[in-house]
């Protein structure tokens, strides 16, 4: 079929109604930029097989940067001949999927080429005379290596040096090298824990944090003004230099790595542990089982999840939060007597966990609970330890996002030291050290990065902010800001000493989960959500989040709404007194005291409800181990009519 019947069939498409026409907009756009035999054969093979809800699909928008950066299908739920081709590595396809709203060659090249152009400018508009700089990292998803290395590729070709990593590695190991090289940007190829058909490119710039505005709408306007796959490499002489990551870099993230730990002598109690650990295919595999080996916890792995695999065949889903993946690690962690399994997802940025109870149960504990105990541990032995102190106390912050627990802020306000709320993405957590790091005296910021983690702790507990801890519900954590960005090595470090704490104390985790509850209060969330795949749930997504702005709720499950926060509509300041950036997310207030939100996904087809319920001792007294069970119950009873009702609610919206 050649470009111009092609286009009369598409646009026939959209006159009968059979296809949008921001598709056939997009559709021309990139075949008029590159109309090369995949793409024009993908298309006009989805044409003649009257696949229109597979082109609207691919074609109804271009990707935009989202709270990670770019995430997409890279292999079609229609693959087309030429697509598949002779195949590739693990079963996926020779090409990627062809589409605007699809991870491609097409979409790497205008981000890679937007991200170069602006990092160029941002040097020349800086007065800094030199070649730009760009990481690239990949994990183990379909695609992933080529991407990175096409990416480098175009990075030399415009006169950019890029430093690419030998072999997959973990996100925060890219955050980490940006800071430690001084690179201009950073660049992961992955979509975290999305399904196997997702590849994603997330951007970071120069303080190893993911891009915000008003970078991240600085790189999309040149993004945008790529309508073409051609481009004019610079003369030979001004291209960039390629460099290999390897083995340097991981010795000097392993030893930053060791830093977090609290109390390094509590670590023999835990030797009596024994640990199933899985990478889920990823690129935990990489440093996870070494780590723990090196610091003396007894370790075995998943062997069949131990091999890199972009179709993540053993699990549904590589979603560290769901028992499901965990799976394979709690039925060898039963055939082994294993006290803990501790899953990572295939970047390893996120860390799910499953521990035995004193019944010799295994529990899968949330990222709310996993993450309360370790900013709790942290923050107790900072205090034990004379580290934070009356004197100092002021100085010392913990950072969360707003759908995290609020149990985090009772520790806080237990321990005297303050915490700060962000929106929803690890990047707005990495925008507050941004911060920090800024508001140390000139003299100091030029040599920060060079500083030990000792070091820098003094100088903010002196004159800054010392950031004790990080999180957020979707299990992702930081103890410290030599990296910008959650990290699942580092989430398994501290999780280990815990451990170790707890058994130190002959307690298990779930025991002293108990304790912190019967000290601070009982707080239980919950997170659910509706998926909208496609163009047509695109739609019914905005028009569901416009209803809940314009006509909100007024009574729900028997409560009333005593109070609506529309982020995305009123200016909402956080406890710094920094100005929040809109995000389409609306909190809900109800008179019982629980609370619920509402927030469409950033990266992926749904929108996310997430709820919130507690039950607190009366001031100066511990709610009592006994009456703890009734009242986890009907604490949980009161968020599931919520959560039902919603539904409801939900069913007469749309």
């Amino acid at each position: 079929m050649t470009l111009d019947a092609l286009s009369s069939a598409l646009k026939a498409a959209v006159a009968s109604g059979q296809l949008l026409n921001q598709s056939l907009q997009n559709i021309l756009e990139l075949l008029g930029g590159a109309s090369t035999l995949l793409y024009l054969s993908s298309v006009a093979e989805l044409v003649s097989g009257g696949q229109w809800k597979e082109l609207d699909d691919r074609f109804f928008k271009k990707l935009s940067f989202g709270t990670s950066g770019l995430r997409g299908r890279t292999v079609g739920k229609v693959i087309t001949t030429v697509e598949q081709g002779k195949g590739g590595p693990n079963g996926r396809p020779e090409f990627p999927c062809v589409g605007t709203n699809a991870l491609n060659d097409y979409n790497v090249s205008r981000a890679t080429r937007g991200l170069a152009t602006y990092v160029i400018h941002w040097l020349k508009e800086n007065r800094i005379n030199r070649r730009g700089r760009i990481v690239i990292c990949h994990d183990t998803r379909h695609f992933s290596r080529d991407f990175a290395e096409f990416a480098a590729r175009l990075c030399n070709d415009l006169g950019v040096d890029a430093w690419l990593f030998e072999g997959h590695r973990a996100t925060p190991e890219l955050s980490y090298a940006v800071r430690q090289l001084n690179a201009d940007a950073g660049v992961m190829l992955t979509a975290s824990h999305n399904p196997g058909h997702d590849n994603g490119y997330k951007v970071y710039f120069n303080d190893g944090s993911s891009i915000i505005d008003p970078v991240a709408t600085g790189i999309l306007k040149e993004v945008n003004r790529i309508t073409s796959e051609a481009y004019e490499s610079v003369p030979a002489e001004a291209r960039g230099k390629l460099t290999l990551l390897g083995p340097d870099m991981d010795e000097s993230y392993v030893t930053r790595l060791k830093s977090l730990l609290m109390d390094p002598e509590i670590l023999e109690k835990g030797r009596a542990l024994k640990i199933v650990y899985t990478a889920i295919h990823g690129c935990g595999g990489v440093l996870v089982p070494r780590i723990l080996r090196e610091l003396g916890f007894n370790t075995i792995t998943v062997p069949e999840q131990d091999v890199p695999d972009g179709r993540f065949p053993t699990v549904k889903s590589p979603n560290p939060e769901n028992a499901a993946a965990l799976q394979m690690g709690i039925d060898l962690a039963e055939k082994e007597g294993a006290d803990i399994i501790i899953g990572t997802d295939p970047d390893c940025d996120r860390m799910g966990v499953v521990v035995r109870d004193q019944a010799g149960k295994l529990q899968l504990i949330t990222g709310n609970q996993i993450g309360s105990l370790m900013g709790w541990y942290r923050v107790k032995k900072f205090c034990e330890q004379g580290i934070i102190n009356a004197g100092n106390k002021a100085h010392a912050v913990l950072v969360k996002t707003y759908v995290t627990t609020d149990l985090q802020a009772a520790i806080c306000n237990h321990f005297g030291i303050r915490y700060v709320e962000t929106l929803t993405g690890f990047k707005y957590i990495g925008a507050k050290l941004g911060k920090y790091e800024r508001a140390l005296p000139a003299a100091i910021q030029a040599k920060y990065r060079t500083l030990t983690d000792i070091e820098a702790r003094e100088v903010h507990l002196r004159e800054g902010n010392f950031f004790v801890f990080g999180g957020e519900e979707s299990y992702g954590y930081m103890g410290s800001d030599f990296v910008r960005d959650k990290d699942g090595n580092g989430a398994v470090l501290m999780f280990a000493e815990l451990a170790a704490y707890a058994k130190s104390r002959d307690l298990t985790i779930v025991d002293l989960l108990d304790e912190v509850y019967s000290e601070f209060g009982y707080f239980l969330e919950e997170s659910h959500s509706r998926e909208f795949e496609g163009a047509a749930g695109a739609e019914t997504m905005k028009k569901l989040m416009e209803s809940y702005t314009a006509h909100p709720p007024t009574t729900i499950a028997g409560q009333a709404v005593v109070k609506m926060i529309p982020f995305g509509k009123d200016d909402v300041i956080d406890s710094e007194g920094d100005l929040l950036p809109k995000e389409n997310m609306l909190f809900f207030d109800l008179a019982d005291g629980n609370r619920f939100a509402v927030r469409p996904s950033g990266t992926e087809p749904k929108i996310k409800y997430y709820f919130f319920g507690r039950k607190l001792p009366v001031p100066g007294t511990k709610l009592p181990a006994a009456d703890l069970p009734g009242i986890k119950s009907s604490v949980a009873d009161q968020l599931h009519r919520l959560w039902a009702d919603i539904q409801q609610d939900i069913a007469r919206r749309i």
